[in-house]
Protein backbone atom coordinates (compact mmCIF):
# COMPACT_ATOMS: atom_id res chain seq x y z
CA UNK A 1 0.00 0.00 0.00
CA UNK A 2 1.42 3.82 -0.92
CA UNK A 3 1.95 5.52 2.65
CA UNK A 4 0.93 9.50 1.12
CA UNK A 5 1.86 11.23 4.54
CA UNK A 6 4.60 9.75 6.95
CA UNK A 7 5.77 11.25 10.04
CA UNK A 8 8.88 8.71 11.07
CA UNK A 9 11.85 11.19 12.68
CA UNK A 10 14.71 9.11 13.57
CA UNK A 11 17.48 10.93 15.41
CA UNK A 12 20.88 8.32 14.29
CA UNK A 13 23.92 8.20 16.57
CA UNK A 14 27.25 6.40 14.40
CA UNK A 15 30.53 6.19 16.72
CA UNK A 16 34.34 5.74 14.79
CA UNK A 17 35.60 2.53 15.14
CA UNK A 18 36.75 1.55 18.85
CA UNK A 19 35.16 5.44 19.47
CA UNK A 20 38.50 6.75 18.19
CA UNK A 21 38.64 10.25 17.52
CA UNK A 22 39.70 9.64 13.69
CA UNK A 23 37.73 12.44 11.98
CA UNK A 24 39.24 16.12 12.13
CA UNK A 25 37.33 19.03 12.26
CA UNK A 26 38.51 20.51 9.19
CA UNK A 27 36.77 17.91 7.09
CA UNK A 28 33.38 17.68 9.15
CA UNK A 29 32.07 20.11 6.51
CA UNK A 30 32.23 17.76 3.52
CA UNK A 31 31.69 14.59 5.70
CA UNK A 32 28.22 16.54 6.79
CA UNK A 33 27.38 17.50 3.24
CA UNK A 34 27.99 14.22 1.64
CA UNK A 35 25.84 12.32 3.90
CA UNK A 36 23.31 15.13 3.46
CA UNK A 37 23.56 13.93 -0.15
CA UNK A 38 22.94 10.04 0.56
CA UNK A 39 19.91 10.99 2.55
CA UNK A 40 18.27 12.68 -0.29
CA UNK A 41 18.99 10.38 -2.61
CA UNK A 42 16.94 7.74 -0.66
CA UNK A 43 14.08 9.64 -0.60
CA UNK A 44 14.60 11.25 2.82
CA UNK A 45 14.63 14.23 4.69
CA UNK A 46 18.14 15.61 6.73
CA UNK A 47 16.70 18.26 9.35
CA UNK A 48 20.17 17.85 11.18
CA UNK A 49 23.37 16.50 11.27
CA UNK A 50 27.03 17.17 13.39
CA UNK A 51 29.83 15.32 12.39
CA UNK A 52 32.26 14.80 15.94
CA UNK A 53 36.03 13.32 15.66
CA UNK A 54 34.59 10.13 17.31
CA UNK A 55 30.56 10.05 16.53
CA UNK A 56 28.46 11.24 14.23
CA UNK A 57 24.39 12.86 15.37
CA UNK A 58 21.80 13.39 12.54
CA UNK A 59 18.28 13.78 12.71
CA UNK A 60 16.05 13.11 9.69
CA UNK A 61 12.32 12.24 8.56
CA UNK A 62 12.49 8.65 7.08
CA UNK A 63 11.02 8.02 3.81
CA UNK A 64 8.74 4.64 4.83
CA UNK A 65 10.02 2.83 1.60
CA UNK A 66 13.73 2.23 3.61
CA UNK A 67 13.78 1.01 6.94
CA UNK A 68 16.16 2.62 9.88
CA UNK A 69 18.96 -0.51 9.44
CA UNK A 70 19.14 0.13 5.49
CA UNK A 71 19.55 3.48 5.37
CA UNK A 72 21.94 3.54 8.20
CA UNK A 73 23.67 0.81 6.53
CA UNK A 74 23.59 2.89 3.08
CA UNK A 75 25.19 6.16 4.93
CA UNK A 76 27.42 3.83 6.75
CA UNK A 77 28.75 1.96 3.77
CA UNK A 78 29.29 5.17 1.36
CA UNK A 79 30.26 7.55 4.00
CA UNK A 80 33.06 5.29 5.07
CA UNK A 81 34.38 4.94 1.34
CA UNK A 82 34.03 8.94 0.64
CA UNK A 83 36.21 9.47 3.90
CA UNK A 84 38.56 6.72 2.46
CA UNK A 85 39.15 7.71 -1.16
CA UNK A 86 39.33 11.62 0.81
CA UNK A 87 42.21 10.18 2.84
CA UNK A 88 40.72 11.87 5.76
CA UNK A 89 42.08 9.66 8.03
CA UNK A 90 45.76 7.87 8.67
CA UNK A 91 44.44 4.69 8.46
CA UNK A 92 41.41 2.86 6.94
CA UNK A 93 38.33 4.23 8.52
CA UNK A 94 35.01 2.44 9.45
CA UNK A 95 32.31 3.17 11.75
CA UNK A 96 31.35 0.69 14.41
CA UNK A 97 29.63 -2.41 13.08
CA UNK A 98 26.22 -1.07 14.78
CA UNK A 99 24.58 2.53 15.47
CA UNK A 100 21.85 3.73 17.33
CA UNK A 101 18.35 5.11 15.96
CA UNK A 102 15.79 6.77 18.31
CA UNK A 103 12.48 7.51 17.38
CA UNK A 104 11.80 11.25 17.95
CA UNK A 105 7.96 12.96 17.85
CA UNK A 106 7.17 15.49 15.77
CA UNK A 107 6.86 18.09 18.50
CA UNK A 108 10.97 17.35 19.55
CA UNK A 109 12.72 17.74 16.51
CA UNK A 110 13.03 21.27 16.90
CA UNK A 111 14.98 20.26 21.02
CA UNK A 112 16.63 17.57 18.86
CA UNK A 113 17.81 20.13 16.53
CA UNK A 114 19.27 22.52 18.60
CA UNK A 115 20.56 19.81 20.60
CA UNK A 116 23.00 18.24 17.60
CA UNK A 117 23.58 21.20 16.34
CA UNK A 118 25.29 22.08 19.68
CA UNK A 119 27.46 19.36 20.03
CA UNK A 120 30.70 21.47 20.54
CA UNK A 121 29.43 23.42 23.22
CA UNK A 122 27.80 19.62 24.78
CA UNK A 123 31.03 18.05 24.86
CA UNK A 124 33.01 20.57 26.68
CA UNK A 125 30.72 19.08 29.23
CA UNK A 126 29.89 15.92 29.01
CA UNK A 127 31.90 12.77 26.78
CA UNK A 128 30.43 10.77 24.01
CA UNK A 129 30.25 7.91 26.44
CA UNK A 130 28.57 9.73 29.06
CA UNK A 131 26.25 10.97 26.25
CA UNK A 132 25.42 7.53 25.06
CA UNK A 133 25.04 5.80 28.28
CA UNK A 134 22.53 8.91 28.77
CA UNK A 135 20.22 8.22 25.86
CA UNK A 136 20.22 4.55 26.61
CA UNK A 137 18.63 4.73 30.23
CA UNK A 138 16.72 7.72 28.66
CA UNK A 139 15.31 5.61 26.34
CA UNK A 140 15.18 2.65 28.64
CA UNK A 141 12.86 4.39 31.61
CA UNK A 142 10.95 5.66 28.70
CA UNK A 143 9.79 2.51 27.57
CA UNK A 144 9.50 0.59 31.18
CA UNK A 145 7.52 4.40 32.39
CA UNK A 146 4.90 3.58 29.63
CA UNK A 147 4.96 -0.45 30.03
CA UNK A 148 1.83 -2.11 30.83
CA UNK A 149 1.91 -4.30 33.33
CA UNK A 150 -1.30 -6.78 33.74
Amino acid sequence: MKIEYNNLYTHFVFSTFERQPLLHKNNRERIEKYIAGIIKNNSSKLYAIYCNTDHLHFLLSRSPTISEEQLATTIAESSERFINENKFTKFKFSWQYSASAFSISKSDVDKVCKYILNQPEHHKKITFTEEYDHFIKHYQETLCKNKVIR
